[in-house]
């Protein structure tokens, strides 16, 4: 599929693209681009981006993509009052210790002792490995859901102890936390983070949220029922039809400008021609 962005207006002749050609998604994240830089305080990558170190980064963004679900309004107020009380460094707050401070802290069905127990475990990566990034780097062989899955049996053995934040990849789930995780840590652009160079970027698979998974089913980019794993490969695949050296680059676009301010229902409507950038594809 081809198409000729003028404007707003987008002119689709139906092919698909060959070598040389720009896909119509290609395009539209083209002259999307500058506004999503914009739109990152809307994001709880945005909780990352005030850092200028690394540690902070690899911390910060750990925690602001494990507590990203749920409305945006929660997640914003829980990462502001977890984040006010770090002070001015993750890191340093979690080599430190001291973690009394957040036990009053709870989020939906996370309540205080699991957070402390969370950052427990953070401080101990840290301490074994140096951080989050040379404790992936040190299990990564190229296959995302086996290093998770190493992760698991290394930090945790067969207990089910901080099974949300590190789950047991091998099943149905998305893993759509650690996969936008790892988007912020591997990409990098005017978006993401970009400080492990130990992943390609062609290998990342794409944080199936919600609304991914409604606008992928709406543009038959997968076939799957649920937002599984399979669904996220599938739409992947697709999205790599437009760039196969860097598919999840298309996440935040479709996440933010069709899925939340586009108000993206899943289900095609006459009037999507009109709200949806891409009704076309």
């Amino acid at each position: 599929m081809e198409g000729k962005v003028q404007g707003r207006q987008i002119i689709v002749s139906h092919q698909s693209p060959t070598q040389g050609q720009t896909s119509l998604l290609e395009q539209i994240y083209r002259q999307e681009r500058e506004k999503l830089a914009g739109i990152v305080a809307d994001d709880p990558l945005w909780f990352a981006r005030r850092y200028e170190d690394r540690q902070d980064f690899e911390i910060a963004g750990f925690l602001a993509s494990q507590f990203a679900y749920g409305r945006v309004e929660g997640i914003r107020g829980f990462l502001g009052k977890l984040f006010s009380r770090m002070g001015d460094s993750p890191h340093r707050f979690v080599t430190r210790g001291d973690f009394g401070r957040l036990r009053p802290l709870y989020y939906r069905f996370h309540k205080g002792d699991e957070i402390v127990d969370l950052f427990t475990t953070l401080k101990g990566i840290v301490e074994e490995f140096g951080g989050l990034g040379k404790m992936m780097e040190t299990f990564y062989e190229g296959t995302i859901r086996q290093t998770l899955a190493d992760v698991r049996t290394h930090l945790f053995g067969d207990t089910d102890r901080l099974l949300f934040f590190f789950p047991r990849p091998f099943g149905g789930s998305a893993l759509k936390r650690w996969n936008l995780y790892l988007r912020w840590m591997v990409r990098k652009d005017e978006i993401d983070l970009g400080v492990w160079d130990f992943i390609d970027t062609k290998d990342l698979i794409v944080p199936l949220d919600a609304n991914i998974y409604k606008i992928g089913r709406c543009r038959g980019w997968t076939t799957s029922k649920t937002a599984s794993w399979k669904a996220a490969r599938e739409i992947t695949e697709a999205l790599k039809r437009s760039d196969a050296a860097d598919p999840v680059k298309y996440d935040f676009l479709l996440c933010h400008m069709i899925g939340i301010r586009g108000g993206c229902t899943g289900t095609p409507r006459d009037t999507c021609r009109e709200r949806c950038l891409v009704h076309a594809l």
